[in-house]
């Protein structure tokens, strides 16, 4: 519901402020005092682009402001948390257009692009123009009527879930047919590298413990070279450090109780010797096994040349590199041999859900069929009343693919001359007739549809009497539900308002300003008898202007 609209600097606008009531607002004004300039302000807010002619002082920027009290629902819930927005019952959408023609917009003041905007826009706000065919022409609306009137809306839901389900389950399907015939295309070489693994039989860190190994034994002269001096330093030559070392001890033992010290002292060279010797121990154990293994070579040196192909062959760098390649391969030739086992349960639970889906359908079908005859007859009635006395509506509705919506194909037609000769709307209704059509099919729908905040931009154009009269009365049971604002010539409309606007034209300082104020009810009275008879009205027409408003 539309709450507020603030407009500064467009078009002939300077600055006003509209609070709207929440049924029949009317709007009513001389042509051209800016009845329709204020509709283009609150296209900008639900998305329009927007243009720099509406900027009457390039100086500054132009503001359009409205504030709406959101309709409770999930689509509105999913939007806010789509975007990641704030979610007020009172939420504000600004927009603000610079003299540089840069545009900006807000959603309680978190910046939106303009397709956000237009999202939002369309569970708020239904618009309605003279030569705006809206969504009256769209398939998807034309099978909401339907189910609107059919109260399919827990059937259309569950529908929709088991249908989501079916389409991620033939998505699925889809993928793993792919997916295993890429495999099986790929199975022989992949079973050729898969059986060079096996037959390698690497184990974990194994080419890199064995370039270790032959490392060591590549150069095992140089190593048992450099051990036997090293044995010889600490043990056997003369000066040799083991021997040095406990011949030192003796001479610290003679003289251990002269000193304080000396005690700590020798402790720490028994100590010394001791790791020394275990040293040379050790030292001497590698010597002894070190060898050349020539025959031990030649193995290694054939296991790395096996191991390093195969590193090169597959792109990596480590044992368990490979060891990882073994593993995924195996998967991949798991897949292949289990793959009719995959398909057939995937396809098993495809096929339920598609029988479920075809029955929910079949059901939907069943209850749109149902309620044709009464919309039908219905709509038409509406039609004549509403000055339209040789129009006909009529509904082709047929089965098609499965989508979202069910499985049927809804196209309304129209015949605006009793001919007999039904085509589709887009191809022969003018805006006019759409228009008022539009209003007839809302009118039997309201209470059955989440339905915005109507608006209608002068739809009763080239109406009059009791088609004008028939119009009000439609307008008005509408507003009893949702928030209706109308833009109109007409009295009769304008007498069934809860709220009357008046827009008009003042001079400011040698400029024209767009102003718009509330009627009292006297006003009113003055202002619907003008539009009957003209600025000058008489009593007869004073007369007739109460009796519209009481009746």
């Amino acid at each position: 519901m539309l709450l507020r609209l603030y407009v500064k600097n467009y078009a002939i606008i300077n600055e006003l402020e509209i609070f709207f009531s929440d049924n029949l607002n009317v709007i009513t004004g001389e042509t051209g005092a800016g009845k329709s300039i204020l509709l283009g302000a609150l296209s900008l807010i639900l998305g329009q682009r927007a243009d720099l002619d509406i900027l009457p002082d390039t100086k500054h920027k132009a503001v359009i402001e409205g504030m709406f009290r959101l309709p409770e629902g999930e689509e509105v819930r999913r939007f806010f948390q789509q975007y990641e927005l704030d979610q007020e019952t009172e939420t504000i959408i600004r927009r603000e257009i610079n003299p540089s023609g840069k545009s900006r917009a807000f959603i309680n003041d978190t910046p939106v692009n303009l397709q956000q905007l237009s999202q939002l826009s369309v569970l708020l706000v239904d618009l309605h123009q003279q030569f705006d065919t809206l969504q009256l022409n769209r398939a998807d609306f034309q099978l909401e009527v339907l189910d609107a009137l059919a109260e399919n809306k827990p059937l259309l839901k569950r529908y929709r879930e088991v249908f989501r389900a079916y389409s991620n389950q033939q998505k699925a399907l889809d993928v793993l047919r792919e997916q295993n015939e890429r495999n099986t295309r790929e199975s022989d070489y992949d079973q050729f590298l898969f059986d060079e693994l096996e037959e390698a039989a690497l184990k974990e860190d194994e080419l890199e413990i064995l370039e270790k190994e032959r490392m060591a034994l590549t150069h095992s002269e140089e190593l048992k070279s450099g051990l036997s001096a090293a044995v010889d330093l600490l043990e056997e030559q003369e000066s040799a450090l083991v021997p040095t070392l406990r011949r030192l001890e003796g001479l610290l033992k003679d003289i251990a109780g002269f000193h304080g010290a000396l005690p700590e002292l020798l402790k720490r060279i028994q100590s010394s010797g001791i790791e020394l010797q275990d040293i040379a121990s050790e030292l001497s154990h590698c010597n002894d096994n070190a060898s050349f293994d020539e025959e031990r070579i030649s193995f290694i040196s054939e296991r790395l040349d096996t191991g390093y192909k195969l590193l090169k062959k597959h792109g990596v760098q480590t044992t368990s590199d490979l060891l990882a390649v073994h593993d995924t391969l195996q998967k991949k030739l798991d897949q292949v041999q289990h793959a009719d086992e995959a398909l057939a349960l995937l396809e098993k639970q495809r096929d339920a859900s598609l029988k479920e889906v075809k029955t929910l359908a079949a059901q939907l079908t069943a209850g749109r069929k149902g309620q044709l005859p009464s919309f039908i007859k219905k709509t038409n009635t509406l039609l004549a009343s509403v000055g339209m006395p040789n129009a006909h509506i009529g509904v082709d509705m047929k089965q098609g693919a499965l989508h979202p919506g069910g499985q049927d194909e809804v196209t309304f037609l129209f015949d605006a001359n009793k001919s007999g000769n039904f085509q589709p709307l887009r191809k022969v209704a003018s805006g006019g007739e759409l228009s008022r059509l539009m209003l007839c099919i809302k009118s039997l729908v309201a209470r059955s549809v989440s339905l915005p905040t109507l608006i209608f931009d002068e739809i009763d154009s080239g109406i009059s009497g009791e088609a004008a009269r028939q119009v009000a009365g439609i307008m008005q049971a509408l507003a009893q539900t949702h928030q209706v604002i109308c833009i109109t010539h007409q009295p009769q409309i304008a007498g069934k308002a809860n709220t009357h606007f008046q827009v008009y034209k003042e001079d400011k300082k040698g400029h024209i300003h767009t102003g718009i104020r509330i009627l009292t009810q006297e006003e009113r009275i003055q202002t619907i008898a003008r539009m009957l008879s003209g600025d000058k009205p008489g009593q007869a027409a004073l007369a007739n202007a109460r009796e519209l408003m009481e009746s």
